[in-house]
């Protein structure tokens, strides 16, 4: 079963250009870990300081590794500072046969 983490944010109105180009840095380099099988940016159509973040990795360990990348601490100090709030959610995902 994968790890799956949903990160709900909300950015402070005069922060979302540079947020986003802090976020976009991150998730480019996220995707190409071994570990991680799916990384989605999801922007609210109707108010831009709604992200969500949809994560999936091959399990826990693959997470952790995750966080000890240094685009990650990079994106931790550059980004965070910029939100208003964020809250994280962890799932497993059920793999179910076809």
């Amino acid at each position: 079963m994968s790890f799956v983490l949903v990160v709900n944010i909300r950015i402070k109105p005069e922060n979302v250009d540079k947020f986003m180009q802090a976020l976009t840095g991150n998730a480019r380099a996220a995707r190409k870990e071994p570990g991680c099988k799916q990384f989605d940016v999801l922007v609210d159509p109707k108010d831009k300081t709604k992200v969500m973040l949809y994560e999936v990795y091959n399990d826990e360990k693959a997470f952790e590794v995750h966080q000890q990348m240094p685009h990650f601490k990079k994106y931790l100090a550059e980004a965070v500072p910029l939100l208003a709030s964020r809250e994280r959610q962890v799932f497993t995902r059920v793999e179910i046969p076809r």
